[in-house]
């Protein structure tokens, strides 16, 4: 596991990945800003529009007063989304990844294992399918973990835990799907379903470092495809060995 994070790793910053990793991160924040703009006047707007409501409906303080309020719940609804945004960057770059997973994943498979045929492309429409489930799942995950995170740390303890989950999954079901059926992926996956969840903790650490979570789709995917080749080698070597 070590092993494999160590070669992914390496390889991220290499000329290869490097044009993958430009363009998966551009898209990140481009996808970030617009989500960040949308919020910010969607949240501004209500905050005016609710102080002219309480003006008219208390008319106890001038219109200053409430024009000042608006303003500030503007302010802090923009520190909101800020933090909101650093919660939501392992989804972001994961759905964001899933259009590029396949680039990472050839890569990886020409430098480490030239000897093994490459793995087929997942169809575009199903790497966006798959993004999009992710994220949803994820989405739903941390809103239900949100009210944790007020609790000494406590929320974030779960919300590492469900990435290294939900990361994980992800990720070596993408790796997989490109050798295998996604029915025979999942099944992979829950067949091993503990030492995947520990290799997903690592993915989990790398997302928590800001900046450098920009990177996660590169670094998780190059990741997983060593992991699912070392995890279908120790299962060919069993078969192998219990064959009569």
């Amino acid at each position: 596991m070590i092993d494999a994070a160590v070669k992914a790793l390496s390889q991220m910053f290499s000329q290869p990945l490097r044009r993958v990793l430009l363009k998966s991160v551009g898209l990140a924040l481009l996808v970030i800003v617009i989500i960040g703009i949308g919020l910010q006047r969607l949240l501004s707007a209500l905050a005016e529009s609710g102080a002219n409501w309480a003006e008219q409906t208390a008319g106890v303080a001038p219109h200053g007063v409430w024009a000042a309020l608006a303003w500030i719940l503007s302010i802090l609804a923009g520190f909101g989304i800020v933090t909101g945004a650093l919660f939501l960057m392992p989804t972001v770059t994961a759905f964001v990844g899933s259009f590029f997973v396949d680039e990472v994943a050839e890569v990886v498979e020409q430098t480490h294992y030239s000897a093994d045929a490459v793995g087929r492309a997942l169809p575009l429409f199903r790497a966006a399918l798959e993004g999009v489930k992710f994220a949803l799942l994820a989405l739903i995950v941390y809103l239900c973990a949100l009210p944790f995170v007020l609790f000494a740390g406590f929320g974030l303890l779960i919300l590492f835990f469900a990435n290294a989950y939900l990361l994980s999954r992800e990720y070596f079901e993408l790796a997989a799907m490109r050798f295998r059926s996604p029915e025979e992926a999942k099944m992979m996956r829950k067949a091993n379903a503990g030492y995947v969840f520990f290799t997903g903790m690592i993915i989990a650490a790398f997302v928590s470092i800001p900046i450098l979570n920009f990177a996660t789709p590169v670094f998780a995917m190059a990741f997983m495809v060593h992991i699912h080749k070392r995890m279908s080698g120790a299962r060919a070597v069993v078969l192998a060995a219990t064959a009569p």
